[in-house]
């Protein structure tokens, strides 16, 4: 590939991911009724004072928690460490109702309004993009069955070197990121790439948190999609390739069987059929 990744750093990209955050979600969270706030913040803190009790933290433990605190903040990696690390259980939480597919976390590097293809199309990408060429074709449906005419299937995805545009420097700015809308029978035909497995960034304090512990920092390879149809609750999933050695690892525990997806190989590369099953919106 051509594109220099040299200066890609955590701090850049935390501050991206950050940035990201404000600008698209953070007027929500004033509305959060102050008894949820009081019952949630008090039983977050309970857990804590249980865990030090537990386990006798000592005042060097405590302080070292501290830097460490100060500096996810400071490399902007909130959005990073919250979505690796507790997202999946709110998303388990917040869709345990449906019917219809199983969803995953979003993930820090969503962007809204990538670029319409139509029902069939390519997303944008590099003429020397690396990675197996990948037509999808799905068809979006509600649980009844029915076709979802127009639905909106959102794809983004980071390239073979772990990287997201938008996030990263040296990358075209929709760089593997489109929009399609599903045909009058809700389907739809993507043209991409497959995507590799890639380590979250390390070099900042999520980094220093994953080294402390001994762990490592791999996500399997991944399609990020959104779908969304009007009357049907909006689904965020990741689709998950056979195979992948982190698929049961994921450090973002995010691997749900269901989203394993079946690659077959094609005159084109490879060609995956998986379509979507979205429930209607709860009254």
């Amino acid at each position: 590939m051509t594109a220099i990744h040299e200066t890609a750093t955590a701090a850049a990209s935390g501050a991206n991911a950050t940035e990201r955050f404000k600008s698209d979600k953070f007027a929500g969270v004033a509305g959060t009724p102050k008894e949820r706030v009081n019952l949630l913040a008090r039983e977050v803190l309970e857990a804590v004072h249980g865990t030090i009790r537990k386990h006798k933290v000592t005042y060097d433990e405590y302080n070292a928690l501290k830097a460490w605190l100060i500096s996810v903040g400071e490399d902007g990696e909130w959005p990073l460490f919250l979505d690796v690390w507790v997202e999946h259980v709110v998303e388990e939480v917040a869709t345990e109702h449906r019917e219809g597919n199983k969803g995953t976390i979003e993930g820090p590097y969503y962007v809204p309004d990538a670029p319409e293809q139509g029902a069939r199309g390519s997303v944008p990408m590099r003429e020397d993009e690396s990675g197996t060429p990948l037509v999808w074709t799905g068809r979006v449906t509600s649980t009844d069955g029915s076709a979802l005419a127009g639905a909106k299937v959102e794809l983004w995805h980071a390239d073979a070197d772990g990287f997201y545009s938008q996030f990263a420097p040296n990358i075209p700015e929709w760089n593997l990121r489109a929009s399609f809308t599903a045909d009058d029978d809700g389907r739809f035909e993507i043209h991409t790439v497959r995507p590799a497995p890639y380590q979250i960034p390390t070099d900042g304090a999520c980094g220093k948190l994953i080294a402390a512990a001994g762990w490592h920092a791999w996500r399997p390879a991944h399609l990020h999609v959104k779908v969304s149809a009007p009357g049907h609750e909006l689904l965020t999933a990741q689709l998950y390739f056979p195979g992948d050695e982190h698929n049961d690892d994921d450090i973002a525990s995010a691997v749900k069987p269901e989203l394993v997806l079946d690659p077959r190989p094609s005159g084109e590369g490879e060609a995956i059929e998986y379509g979507f099953v979205l429930d209607p919106e709860r009254s």
